[in-house]
Protein backbone atom coordinates (compact mmCIF):
# COMPACT_ATOMS: atom_id res chain seq x y z
CA UNK A 1 0.00 0.00 0.00
CA UNK A 2 2.95 2.15 0.70
CA UNK A 3 4.83 1.88 -2.41
CA UNK A 4 2.00 2.53 -4.50
CA UNK A 5 1.24 5.37 -2.87
CA UNK A 6 4.75 6.56 -3.36
CA UNK A 7 5.24 5.48 -6.77
CA UNK A 8 1.98 7.86 -7.96
CA UNK A 9 3.16 10.63 -5.34
CA UNK A 10 6.92 9.84 -7.77
CA UNK A 11 4.80 10.18 -10.83
CA UNK A 12 2.70 12.95 -10.54
CA UNK A 13 5.73 15.00 -9.17
CA UNK A 14 8.06 14.11 -12.28
CA UNK A 15 5.42 14.84 -14.49
CA UNK A 16 4.74 18.45 -13.23
CA UNK A 17 8.72 19.29 -13.60
CA UNK A 18 8.56 17.91 -17.08
CA UNK A 19 5.46 19.99 -18.00
CA UNK A 20 6.67 23.10 -15.84
CA UNK A 21 3.52 26.04 -16.23
CA UNK A 22 4.84 29.48 -17.77
CA UNK A 23 1.36 30.87 -16.91
CA UNK A 24 2.74 32.27 -13.74
CA UNK A 25 5.71 33.73 -15.28
CA UNK A 26 4.24 36.65 -16.27
CA UNK A 27 1.48 37.03 -13.48
CA UNK A 28 2.93 39.41 -11.24
CA UNK A 29 3.95 41.94 -14.18
CA UNK A 30 0.39 41.73 -15.15
CA UNK A 31 -1.76 42.20 -12.05
CA UNK A 32 0.64 45.31 -11.36
CA UNK A 33 0.09 46.75 -15.28
CA UNK A 34 -3.78 45.95 -14.16
CA UNK A 35 -3.87 47.63 -11.19
CA UNK A 36 -1.85 50.93 -12.54
CA UNK A 37 -4.60 50.80 -15.67
CA UNK A 38 -7.43 51.43 -12.21
CA UNK A 39 -5.56 53.52 -10.40
CA UNK A 40 -5.39 56.03 -13.69
CA UNK A 41 -9.05 55.35 -14.22
CA UNK A 42 -9.52 56.21 -10.66
CA UNK A 43 -7.48 59.29 -10.79
CA UNK A 44 -9.36 60.35 -13.61
CA UNK A 45 -12.76 59.94 -12.30
CA UNK A 46 -11.55 62.00 -9.24
CA UNK A 47 -10.45 65.37 -11.43
CA UNK A 48 -8.26 67.95 -10.73
CA UNK A 49 -8.29 70.97 -8.74
CA UNK A 50 -8.00 72.29 -5.22
CA UNK A 51 -11.41 70.96 -4.54
CA UNK A 52 -10.38 67.25 -5.39
CA UNK A 53 -8.57 66.06 -2.08
CA UNK A 54 -6.26 63.31 -2.26
CA UNK A 55 -4.06 60.70 -0.12
CA UNK A 56 -2.01 58.46 -1.74
CA UNK A 57 0.39 55.84 -0.74
CA UNK A 58 2.88 54.80 -2.85
CA UNK A 59 4.75 51.29 -2.93
CA UNK A 60 7.81 52.81 -1.24
CA UNK A 61 5.70 53.67 2.01
CA UNK A 62 5.56 57.34 1.28
CA UNK A 63 2.59 58.88 1.92
CA UNK A 64 1.50 62.08 0.17
CA UNK A 65 -1.94 64.20 0.72
CA UNK A 66 -2.85 67.20 -1.32
CA UNK A 67 -5.12 67.89 -4.14
CA UNK A 68 -4.34 66.24 -8.16
CA UNK A 69 -3.60 69.42 -10.04
CA UNK A 70 -2.11 68.02 -13.27
CA UNK A 71 -3.18 64.03 -14.95
CA UNK A 72 -1.26 62.65 -17.60
CA UNK A 73 -0.73 59.76 -19.94
CA UNK A 74 1.86 58.21 -17.64
CA UNK A 75 1.72 60.24 -14.28
CA UNK A 76 -0.08 62.80 -12.04
CA UNK A 77 0.91 65.49 -9.73
CA UNK A 78 -0.13 65.96 -6.37
CA UNK A 79 0.20 69.91 -4.94
CA UNK A 80 1.04 69.73 -1.06
CA UNK A 81 -1.44 71.51 0.65
CA UNK A 82 0.70 72.83 3.15
CA UNK A 83 3.59 73.37 1.44
CA UNK A 84 2.68 73.79 -1.88
CA UNK A 85 5.37 71.48 -3.35
CA UNK A 86 4.77 69.49 -6.53
CA UNK A 87 4.97 65.35 -6.40
CA UNK A 88 4.94 64.00 -9.94
CA UNK A 89 3.93 60.28 -9.04
CA UNK A 90 4.11 57.53 -11.99
CA UNK A 91 0.83 54.95 -11.93
CA UNK A 92 2.77 51.72 -10.96
CA UNK A 93 4.49 53.82 -8.19
CA UNK A 94 1.12 53.78 -6.44
CA UNK A 95 -0.04 51.60 -4.00
CA UNK A 96 -3.27 52.98 -2.56
CA UNK A 97 -5.23 56.18 -3.54
CA UNK A 98 -8.24 57.58 -1.24
CA UNK A 99 -9.66 60.38 -2.89
CA UNK A 100 -13.03 62.71 -2.26
CA UNK A 101 -14.62 64.64 -4.73
CA UNK A 102 -18.32 64.96 -5.38
CA UNK A 103 -19.65 65.24 -8.98
CA UNK A 104 -21.63 67.36 -10.24
CA UNK A 105 -25.14 65.15 -10.08
CA UNK A 106 -23.80 63.97 -6.45
CA UNK A 107 -23.83 67.73 -4.95
CA UNK A 108 -27.72 68.18 -6.87
CA UNK A 109 -28.59 64.89 -5.79
CA UNK A 110 -27.95 66.04 -2.14
CA UNK A 111 -29.40 69.71 -2.46
CA UNK A 112 -32.35 68.29 -3.67
CA UNK A 113 -32.28 65.64 -0.76
CA UNK A 114 -32.05 68.66 1.80
CA UNK A 115 -34.42 70.78 0.03
CA UNK A 116 -37.20 67.81 0.10
CA UNK A 117 -36.39 67.32 3.83
CA UNK A 118 -37.14 70.98 4.67
CA UNK A 119 -40.06 71.06 3.03
CA UNK A 120 -41.26 67.60 5.06
CA UNK A 121 -40.45 69.52 8.41
CA UNK A 122 -41.99 72.82 7.49
CA UNK A 123 -44.89 70.66 6.74
CA UNK A 124 -45.25 68.60 9.75
CA UNK A 125 -44.64 71.70 11.84
CA UNK A 126 -47.42 73.83 10.22
CA UNK A 127 -49.92 71.32 9.18
CA UNK A 128 -52.31 72.66 5.94
CA UNK A 129 -54.52 75.57 6.89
Amino acid sequence: MYMKISSILLVVVLASMAYPSHAFAGAKSEKDAQFAEKVKSEIAKLGTGSDTRVEVKLRDKTKLQGHISEVGIESFTVVDDKTGSLTAVTYPQVKQVKGNNLSDGAKIAIAVGIFFAVVLITSSIWPGR
